[in-house]
């Protein structure tokens, strides 16, 4: 072995990279050479955050609001989110219960290391979120996988679950709607998967952005849920990291005893800019969700004019899970054509798994219309000559 690597912990042997993030830097790279590149790679709202949201973050420097806060967040935003839970979803929540964190992050960061034993498992879909089973192997944790299919739309099977579940398993975490698929995860589905495993969490990240139905929060269903959400998609805030996550009673002084250790507070600024996301936010959201959905419906026309397939538009997030089984079952180096050839950053399905994953491309329309459809000029002029 050699010995600069037998000094690294070997947990890290089994964590991957984020292909999305090489395939970003190469984009960048092409740009500096000079290349026209349409980026539908990243998932990362193109808009700016709202001005009252920057205003706000600019009074509370000006206003020396740039130390510590409680290790949990400041209260006023706490009681915020508490009341945005009652008014959105018709849900009382304790205050207690809300831990402000540095981004979702910080959230899986400070609930893995709450509930996760060496050798514990943990149960994601596949296709998923990368960095899911990352934070799980960052604890020496093991991700277990249930696959997900394009003929099911997607949806956890509840029966899958029960079949992989062993007596290391400690939880189950289902996102809605989901990334890359779009997918929104039926209520009825959600309220039996909660009580399948000794904790449920539920990522809502793209809770808002959602076209078709309607999201529900795993509040809804139960009190003994681990909620993860944040200001990053929704209020065009992903350079604040700032997120949230409300846990049960059972898990605050162990998450606020962590919470203290690992980061001692969320970022003081981002904090008070973001009460104002929740007072004077709402109309720069509505405005972002109708222009998303207008992409999201041109997107997924176009694709499936070119010959990707789509069977289902996906219901929300920003990301269209396009199957590619025409052109390729190489997703990666199906992706770098795309980028060499064409000028449009798209981000390979292996990135979110092993299941089928190489036939997948996941396009974000987290950019303007225009560049949108030059894109799909630009990848149906490569798709034409690459015959």
């Amino acid at each position: 072995m050699d010995f600069q690597n037998s000094l690294i912990a070997s947990r890290n042997r089994d964590i991957t990279s984020f292909i999305v993030m090489e395939i970003l830097e190469k984009a960048h790279r092409l740009e500096r050479e000079g290349r026209s590149i349409i980026h539908l790679e990243i998932g990362e709202p193109d808009f700016d955050t709202p001005e009252p949201i920057k205003e706000a973050g600019i009074k509370a420097i000006k206003e020396g609001k740039t130390h510590y806060t409680p290790s949990p967040g400041i209260p006023e935003l706490r009681e915020k989110i508490a009341e945005f839970y009652n008014f959105y979803y018709g849900i009382d929540i304790s205050p207690e219960r809300i831990f402000i964190t540095n981004g979702t992050s910080g959230a899986f960061i400070l609930i893995m290391a709450a509930i996760m034993d060496i050798g514990d498992e943990i149960i994601f879909t596949d296709p998923g979120y990368p960095c899911y089973p990352n934070f799980a192997r960052a604890f020496d944790a093991r991700p277990v996988f249930v696959p997900v299919y394009e003929e099911e739309n997607f949806e956890i099977s509840i029966e899958e679950v029960e079949r992989r579940k062993s007596d290391r398993t400690k939880a189950l975490l289902i996102a809605s709607p989901a990334n890359p698929t779009g997918t929104l995860t039926g209520p009825d589905t959600i309220r039996r998967a909660i009580g399948l495993t000794p904790f449920f969490i539920s990522d809502e990240i793209y809770h808002g952005l959602v076209y078709e139905g309607r999201e529900h929060s795993a509040l809804e269903f139960s009190d003994d849920v681990i909620v993860i959400n944040g200001f990053s998609k929704l209020f065009a805030m992903t350079g604040w990291r700032l997120g949230w996550m409300i846990v049960p009673e059972r898990l605050i002084k162990t998450v606020h005893k962590l919470a203290q250790n690992l980061f001692i507070c969320p970022n003081s600024v981002a904090q008070y800019a973001a009460l104002y996301a929740f007072n004077e936010g709402w109309s720069y959201v509505e405005n972002m969700k109708r222009e998303y959905d207008r992409r999201r419906k041109v997107m997924v026309e176009g694709l499936r004019k070119l010959g990707f397939g789509i069977r289902s538009t996906p219901a929300g997030a920003f990301y269209v899970f396009a199957n590619i089984s025409k052109f390729s079952g190489d997703s990666f180096k199906f992706a770098h054509e795309i980028l060499d050839r064409a000028g449009v950053a798209v981000t390979p399905g292996v990135d979110f798994g092993s299941n089928r994953t190489n036939h997948y491309i996941r396009f974000s329309y987290a950019n303007s219309l225009e560049n949108i459809e030059e894109a799909l000029e630009r990848i149906k002029k490569f798709l034409e000559e690459r015959k």
